[in-house]
């Protein structure tokens, strides 16, 4: 695992080195905002339609702009990419779910087993920063907070927090609500409603929130319920500043409709199509997109890895997965590593993307769709979920405004910007 080092630089201000970058303590508290599925067709929208007054007004006293995720874009990856500021290549972790070649077991990501990099906030606290992490799902957690003192509970189990795990309790009473439910649009709500009354109560000096995208995949930009959340996400973003916080936002990936004109599902079974054309089980396909949280997705997306498991021939299961409708790119471990920055000891043998509009899974009985209960299916995971918004409360300055005009930005530069760039 990479190290973090202190270091003191000319101005006497205290900079922290985590994984190769150099961050600033910051100067007034600093608040680094994940909406999780924030699509920035949600974004365009709420600027429309006056639904995301105080975004909006970053136009004019801070920062808009797009960046890229990480790849494959999903919860576990980009979380853990933001909070150590570089790509999976150097994190290690490149999924919310895997295969573990040594054993063969397929293995739920739920804590920081897999970590490779140090913490952001983890480094910063041990620096004397006082750090807040407060997370919609409790199984990034024991990333986000990895290394960390300080306070550190999730949404999810809110009734739970308490002072010797978490440095806090009583966080229901402080929010004024019980912990609610995983499926449902206060579980985000709740996590920026607490990171208003630790700020306003706790004055921590660093604080990550990140949200769920429960409502991202049930309801597309312009429907009300999508309205009604986002103006209210906005809305705590707005007492987040009137406390005198600095907010960047960004997302861990965006989202599409991944449905025919008649509301089914475009899925591509690819574990099924594969072992049809060159043999029962030759292969096995994995979903990095699953995680606990599947019933709004059944655990389908836009990108998964196909894994040998008896000895055949890669490149013609290559040029067949290609003819499949829907496909978009099919990359061989190096390749997929080498373009999207992924580590090579943990990849497939290939991986598959499919388009915007289309979702690819392994075996029928591997997705369980049931439970959409007449919604379409919305989802992420491919090249068409990669752009997401990158916003700042306040200007940047010459250096970083420079920066910002002249390269691709990474979500994972957020806390380099709110940090380092913000004037």
């Amino acid at each position: 695992m990479a190290t973090s080092a202190v270091k003191t630089s000319a101005t006497a201000d205290m900079m922290v080195e985590v994984n190769g970058r150099t961050y600033a303590a910051p100067k007034r508290p600093t608040v680094v905002i994940v909406v999780d599925g924030f699509d920035p067709a949600y974004l365009d929208h709420g600027f429309a339609n006056g639904t995301l007054p105080t975004l909006q007004s970053f136009r004019e006293r801070g920062f808009v702009g797009l960046a890229d995720c990480s790849m494959p874009s999903t919860t576990n990856t980009n979380n853990t990419s933001i909070v150590t500021g570089v790509p999976p290549a150097v994190h290690g972790i490149n999924g919310n779910y895997y295969l573990d070649p040594d054993t063969g077991r397929e293995i739920m990501i739920t804590d920081a087993t897999r970590l490779r990099a140090d913490i952001i906030l983890g480094a910063l606290s041990r620096a004397g920063v006082q750090t807040a992490v407060v997370t919609a799902k409790d199984k990034l957690l024991k990333v986000l907070a990895h290394g960390m003192t300080g306070i550190g509970f999730s949404a999810e189990y809110a009734g739970r927090a308490n002072l010797a795990d978490n440095g806090i309790d009583n966080v229901e009473q402080m929010v004024g609500r019980p912990q609610p439910d995983q499926y449902s649009a206060d579980l985000s709500l709740f996590v920026l409603d607490a990171g208003v009354k630790i700020l306003s109560s706790l004055r921590p000096q660093l604080m990550y929130l990140s949200t769920s995208d429960y409502v991202q995949h049930k309801h597309a930009p312009g429907e009300p319920e999508a309205d009604d959340f986002h103006h209210a996400v906005d809305s705590r973003i707005a007492g987040l500043i009137a406390l005198g916080a600095t907010v960047a936002v960004t997302a861990d990936h965006g989202m599409n409709d991944k449905a025919a004109s008649d509301g089914t599902a475009n899925v591509i079974y690819l574990e099924e199509e594969l072992n049809a054309r060159f043999g029962a089980g030759t292969v096995r396909v994995i979903c990095p997109i699953a995680d606990p949280f599947v019933r709004h997705h059944g655990a389908l997306g836009s990108f998964v890895r196909v894994h040998l498991r008896k000895p055949a021939d890669i490149a013609a299961m290559m040029a067949f997965t290609r003819t499949l409708p829907g496909i978009e790119l099919v990359l061989d471990k190096r390749q997929v590593c080498t373009q999207f920055d992924l580590p090579l000891d943990r990849e497939g043998d290939f991986a598959v993307f499919s388009d915007r509009h289309t979702v690819v899974g392994a075996r029928r009985e591997d997705h369980d769709l049931s439970q959409l209960a007449g919604h379409r299916l919305r989802s992420h995971g491919g090249l068409g979920e990669q752009k997401v918004p990158f916003l700042l409360s306040r200007p940047l300055n010459a250096a970083y405004r420079k920066r910002a005009g002249e390269r691709r930005l990474h979500n994972y530069d957020i806390f380099d910007f709110a940090l380092n760039g913000v004037a």
